[in-house]
């Protein structure tokens, strides 16, 4: 009897004395510091406003874009996340129309940004705001007359999310507004200015280093 008891009391104070398992801190930060590169295409519309004549010729634009693009994040503190991103595309965003004196188009040629990023750490997504500088190349075409391609340059803002698809690689979708500024373009006779204006939505593929 004695060593059952003993037997017993000896089991309890392993019961006892079995330490509590330690509760970490679980970290649901992503690994979202570093440099990337990616790829992304989409779709753009927008307006070749005409500002110093005939208001009513004002072309409606729309196509497609295709480009690639590099930047880099760095966390700054919990859960945010700041960065630069550069980008340059090939587009076919255009317009064109009939009047009274020759069939006129405009074509955005090529478009590039240089923007700021600020960032929510989510894990595994991480939403984000951006805004910089847009350049764009474009021509327009007077087709009875004769063509010009002029050089814009402004600002564009827009927000996205990024996706986290394996350690390496994410998924990016965004939106940017971009205001180009205005151009003359000399196509004969008297030379119009012309005020830009896009919007894009993108879908692309980053590569994380």
């Amino acid at each position: 009897m004695a060593a059952g008891l003993s037997s017993g009391a000896f089991a309890a104070d392993l019961i006892v004395n079995e330490p509590a398992p330690a509760v970490g801190v679980v970290d649901v930060g992503g690994n979202w510091d570093g440099p990337y590169v990616g790829v992304f295409a989409g779709y753009g519309w927008g307006v070749a406003d005409h500002t110093s004549q005939n208001p009513g010729n004002d072309l409606d634009l729309s196509g497609w874009l295709v480009g690639a693009t590099v930047g880099a994040n760095f966390t700054v503190g919990s859960g945010l996340v700041v960065g630069v991103v550069g980008d340059a595309a090939w587009s076919n965003i255009t317009g064109e129309d009939s009047f009274m004196i020759s069939d006129i188009s405009h074509t955005i040629d090529w478009m590039a940004t240089l923007r700021g990023k600020v960032g929510f750490d989510g894990g595994a997504f991480m939403p984000y705001l951006t805004a910089g500088l847009a350049v764009a190349g474009a021509t327009r075409d007077a087709k009875s007359f004769d063509s010009d391609t002029q050089t814009h340059v402004g600002w564009t803002a827009g927000a996205g999310v990024e996706f986290a698809a394996t350690e390496q690689m994410s998924i990016n979708l965004e939106y940017l507004y971009a205001d180009l500024g205005e151009r003359e373009y000399d196509t004969g006779g008297i030379p119009p200015t012309i005020h830009l204006t896009t919007n894009q939505v993108r879908l692309g593929l980053n590569w994380h280093f």
